[in-house]
């Protein structure tokens, strides 16, 4: 067999990185692998993949969550071939199909292993570590794994995916919302704080009932929104928005508002001109000055996240019930401060719009606060290569600076063969979280680390990926 070349690394095998190594792996010539990176036990699957709860539902409809976009249909035959054993997983209602996202995580690895068993040499391997650091070499990077070794590759991208936050609360009481053995052995006269309430709360909730706990939750956030809830609702064309409105995020607010009000009255519903807008919500969000993005970030945010990242109706009857029931109690304030005792932890809340402070008894603290910023993130290998100045946060701090075709900037303007995709791209595309945001970034992506790497040229920066990413995804 041929000698392979130096491979292309990707980092981190959630949806991001497998989408990314996939059609890479299809485009790199041959004796050029791909080398896909992961610190998990598992593949293809991620945080929000690996759950086997029934009740943690996709927020997406099933007939939008194929990993392909030119092949729309290809998750939802993946479901009919389901057998009975996962019916339980496969929710149909008067909105759409919504699937278990542990069915989903399968249709992820299927994908992976029918990858693998390809005929002829490699063209993806699997590397089960942790990538500890990345160091600029002639032929690329040199890559360190946790366990020692290192890998000459031909270039990288960084998918690292959602960036877990929260680990500024000072309390052993915390824990993940993604790890479910500290919920065995609950108490039920005593309730678990949820820090967040957002859709992560909402599986955490469902998650918290499943293991058999009966006491009270109580979430916390700072506006107390819950997500709104997928219901059948009539498209809604996208507004013409004139260039005083493009420029103002009050302006476009305003805008949104009225047709919402137009679309109410022809008898449609919000959630037709919020699916309208999405394929060209990126464009929106590049074309506001930065001022106006830091001014929607500050005040819109909450709003827009509540209406755009909605609950399936089944996960929504299960909130609906916990409240109506008393269970669940939603409090708007913040966590000021937390003291460990035996057994348990007092948690000193004040509340929103007052001086009023609550302390509360809790056994655990589900810290259900969302996805970290780049800027203070914990990642061991993110923050190596930001001390190193390889790669440096975006103008908002919330993913990393990037030029238009997906490389990463670092801070001596250097161009080296690093790409990223996915929650990354976040301050500057602000829509890159979903699957169908990621899944035409990554096909884009693919193609354009090919180009380079493969042929040695240099990347075509008129292409303007950025621009484009996104365009045709609705929720």
């Amino acid at each position: 067999m041929p000698m392979l070349q130096p491979p292309v690394a990707v980092i981190g095998a959630g949806f991001s990185g497998t989408m990314a190594a996939l059609h890479l792996s299809r485009l790199l010539p041959p004796g050029r692998p791909v080398l896909l990176c992961e610190k998990s036990a598992v593949f293809a699957r991620g945080l929000a993949y690996a759950t086997g709860c029934p009740d943690h539902l996709l927020n997406v409809r099933a007939a939008n969550m194929s990993a392909f976009p030119d092949e729309p249909e290809d998750f939802s035959r993946w479901l009919e071939r389901c057998g009975l054993d996962d019916l339980a997983g496969i929710r149909a209602t008067p909105a759409g199909v919504f699937a278990a996202r542990g069915l989903y995580g399968r249709y992820l690895t299927d994908l992976l292993l029918g990858a693998l068993q390809g005929p002829g040499m490699p063209r993806l391997i699997l590397e089960n570590d942790e990538v500890v650091d990345l160091a600029p070499s002639a032929e690329g990077f040199r890559l360190t794994l946790a366990a020692g070794r290192v890998r000459p590759v031909a270039g990288v991208i960084l998918a690292c995916g959602n960036l877990q936050g929260g680990r500024e609360l000072p309390t052993r009481y915390r824990i993940d919302p993604w790890d479910e053995t500290p919920l065995d052995g609950l108490r039920a006269d005593m309730p678990v704080l949820i820090r967040g309430s957002g859709l992560t709360m909402v599986d955490a909730v469902a998650a918290l009932r499943r293991r058999g706990f009966s006491g009270p939750v109580v979430a916390v956030s700072r506006h107390g929104y819950l997500p709104q809830v997928h219901a059948p609702a009539p498209s809604w064309p996208a507004p013409a928005f004139d260039a005083a409105e493009r420029l103002s995020a009050r302006a476009l607010l305003r805008r949104v508002r009225q047709e919402v009000v137009r679309a109410v009255e022809a008898g449609g519903d919000w959630r037709g001109v919020i699916d309208g807008l999405r394929p060209g919500s990126i464009a929106l969000w590049q074309g506001l000055p930065l001022p106006e993005q830091r001014r929607f970030l500050r005040h819109l945010r909450s709003i827009w996240d509540v209406h755009r990242h909605r609950m399936a109706p089944p996960a929504a009857e299960i909130i609906a019930r916990e409240t109506r029931a008393g269970d669940l109690s939603l409090l708007r304030g913040r966590i000021e401060a937390i003291a460990d005792q035996a057994g348990f932890a007092t948690v000193r809340i004040r509340e929103r719009g007052s001086e009023r402070r609550r302390d509360l008894s809790v056994q655990r603290i589900i810290d259900a606060s969302g996805i970290a910023s780049v800027a203070q993130t914990d990642d061991p290998l993110l923050r190596r290569l930001m001390q190193r100045g390889l790669v440096r946060p975006d103008a908002h701090g919330l993913g990393l600076a990037v030029a238009e075709d997906f490389s990463v900037t670092g801070g001596d303007g250097a161009e080296r063969p690093l790409w990223t995709l996915g929650p990354l791209l976040r301050g500057t595309l602000w829509e890159c979280t979903a699957v169908p945001d990621i899944r035409g970034q990554a096909a884009t992506l693919a193609r354009i680390v090919a180009e380079r790497v493969g042929s040695g040229a240099g990347t075509a920066r008129n292409e303007s990926p950025l621009s484009r990413a996104g365009q045709g995804a609705h929720g």
